[in-house]
């Protein structure tokens, strides 16, 4: 089955990185603002130009973007594959859902569940018996303790912590370096050790 990879910036390709790691062929790069280049010798493409039928994997580290372009790729007949890099460690019991990218020297412990478009980048954890939801982005260094549950769309900044038996709310992006100490709730933007609410100014916006 043909893979293309969405996204040619920076995570995108990452993710090339991981497709290649663990011998899995990519067709080529889907992207809208790049199509007609190369992009590391593969030929960047439309989304029309995806047939249906063919797998794909969002490589963008943005939460918003992956859903829509899953929304969009999923209606056009696509399907999401999942890759895990060789050298990212699964635990037993763990469920990685469609579309997910674990990166390498990212550690996913045991009973955890991954939801659909999950992105666990490189040298990241997840602890035991966490649950991440549907387009959850754990960035570089983060650690996401055991039984920590993640809504859809939250990301958490690289070398960021979110600390056990904790629930952060849909949307909430947790900033590099915070430590999370007690539940967040939606739509924040969650800064300092501890963490909490960043007043003024605009929210992080994830590139690539």
């Amino acid at each position: 089955m043909a893979l293309y990879v969405v996204g040619a910036g920076g995570t995108g390709r990452e993710t090339l990185d991981v497709a290649m790691a663990a011998g899995v062929d990519v067709t080529a790069f889907v992207d809208e603002r790049r199509a007609g280049s190369t992009v590391r010798g593969l030929p960047v493409v439309g989304s029309d130009q995806a047939p249906a039928g063919a797998g794909y994997v969002i490589g963008i580290a943005d939460a918003a973007a992956r859903r829509r372009l899953a929304v969009l790729l999923d209606a056009r007949g696509l399907v999401p594959a999942t890759l895990v890099h060789p050298r990212a460690v699964i635990g037993p019991e763990t469920v990685v859902g469609s579309g997910c990218i674990v990166m390498a020297g990212a550690h996913v412990s045991s009973s955890v569940r991954l939801g659909a478009h999950v992105q666990v980048q490189y040298n990241a954890t997840v602890g035991h018996d966490a649950v991440l939801a549907d387009y959850v982005s754990v960035y570089p260094g983060a650690n996401v303790a055991g039984a920590v549950h993640l809504d859809e769309d939250v990301t958490i900044g690289s070398n960021a912590a979110v600390l056990q038996n904790l629930r952060v709310g849909r949307g909430t992006f947790v900033g590099a370096g915070a430590v999370v100490t007690s539940d967040a709730g939606e739509g924040l933007v969650l800064v300092g050790v501890p963490a909490r609410p960043q007043s003024g100014g605009t929210s992080p916006r994830a590139f690539g």
